[in-house]
C-alpha cells in the first residue's frame, strides 16, 4: 500500500489576522509532528498543482468566485464576514489547496497510490456552493469530488465529515450531486446552526449532543455509516478530516479522543479496502488546540497508512 502527502509552504500565507484560531501554525506543527514520528519517510511528498478556474466552477458559482478575486487586497486583509478573511496570499494558497485533493484523485485513480492526506489550509468544508463563510473560501473536498466524477466517470463517491462543525457548504454540494453521498457527524446546536436532518436521501446527519464521548461518536458511525457505505459501495472515498471533536478543543463541546479518531480511521479503512480498493482521500478541516489537532493527525495518518 502507497501513501501520497500533500502540503505546501502557500498554504501558511493565508492569513485570517490578529489571534485567529486558524492560523499557520496548524499545517506547520502538524507536518513537525509527522516529520518527528519519522511518518513522512514512508510515503511519497509531490508538491501539488495550483487548481484553476474550471476546477473551482465545477462546485462554485461564478459569481462567487469572482467575488473572491475582487476582493482580494495585494495589501491588506479583508474581512468577508466576522471571521472568515481573504489576505494577499489567499487565493493561491485555496487552489494550491484544492490543487492537492485534485492531485490525490489523480494519484489513486492513477493506482500510484492507495491513500493521501492533504495537510492544507485555508480549510473548506463550510464554503457553500455560493457562498464563503466558516473560514472557508472555496471547497477542496467537493471540488475533488467533482472532479473525480468528471475526469474519472464515477457513480458514487462518499464524502465522510467528522468535524465538530457540521460540513453545510459540503452539504449544499451534495443537493445537487446526486452521485455523491455525504455522511457528517457534528456537534447540535453550534456553528453553523444546521437543521438535524435532511429530506436528501444521498445525505446522513448525525448530530451529536454537548458532551458526547467516544463511544457516541463510534456507534453513530457504526449504526448510519458504515452498513451505509458497504451498501452503496462508493468507487472514492474523500474525508473531511477535522479534529476539533476533540476533548481538548476549546471550539466546541465534544469529548472525543485521539484513541477514537485512530479506531474510526482503522474502521474506515477495513470498508475502503473491501468496496473500493481501499482508495481514501483524507482532508484537514478543522481542529484548533494544536497539541490535539497534531496528536489526532498522528494517530490519524497511522491508521490511513496501516503504519
Amino acid at each position: 500500500m502507497i501513501m501520497i502527502y500533500f502540503s505546501h509552504p502557500i498554504c501558511q500565507k493565508h492569513n485570517n489576522g490578529g489571534n485567529h484560531p486558524e492560523s499557520a501554525q496548524r499545517v506547520a506543527r502538524i507536518e513537525d509532528a509527522l516529520i518527528f514520528n519519522r511518518l513522512l519517510d514512508f510515503v511519497l511528498m509531490p508538491e501539488p498543482r495550483k487548481a484553476n478556474d474550471e476546477d473551482v466552477l465545477r462546485v462554485h458559482s461564478s459569481q462567487l468566485w469572482e467575488s473572491l478575486k475582487a476582493a482580494q487586497n495585494p495589501d491588506e486583509i479583508v474581512m468577508l464576514d466576522s471571521e472568515t478573511a481573504i489576505a494577499p496570499d489567499s487565493i493561491e494558497a485555496a487552489l494550491t489547496a484544492s490543487g492537492a485533493v485534485l492531485d490525490s484523485v489523480d494519484a489513486l485513480m492513477n493506482q500510484k497510490a492507495t491513500t493521501a492526506f492533504c495537510n492544507i489550509r485555508p480549510p473548506g468544508h463550510h464554503a457553500e456552493v455560493d457562498r464563503s463563510m466558516g473560514f472557508c473560501l472555496i471547497n477542496h473536498v467537493a471540488i475533488g469530488a467533482a472532479y473525480a466524477i468528471e475526469k474519472y466517470d464515477l457513480q458514487r463517491v462518499a464524502i465522510l465529515d467528522f468535524d465538530v462543525h457540521h460540513g453545510n457548504g459540503t452539504e449544499t454540494y451534495a443537493e445537487i450531486e446526486p452521485k455523491v453521498l455525504f455522511c457528517s457527524s457534528f456537534e447540535n446546536d453550534i456553528y453553523p446552526f444546521s437543521e438535524p436532518g435532511s429530506p436528501f436521501e444521498n445525505i446522513i446527519k448525525m448530530p451529536l449532543a454537548r458532551g458526547a464521548h467516544d463511544e457516541e461518536f463510534l456507534s453513530s458511525w457504526r449504526e448510519h455509516v458504515w452498513p451505509k457505505l458497504r451498501d452503496y459501495q462508493p468507487e472514492l472515498i474523500f474525508l473531511s478530516a477535522g479534529f476539533d471533536a476533540h476533548r481538548w478543543d476549546l471550539m466546541a463541546n465534544l469529548d472525543v479522543s485521539t484513541q477514537a479518531f485512530e479506531q474510526w480511521t482503522h474502521e474506515l479503512r477495513e470498508i475502503a479496502d473491501e468496496v473500493c480498493q481501499g482508495r481514501v482521500i483524507s482532508v484537514l478541516e478543522g481542529g484548533y488546540d494544536l497539541r490535539a489537532l497534531t496528536d489526532s493527525v498522528v494517530a490519524h495518518f497511522k491508521a490511513l497508512a496501516n503504519l
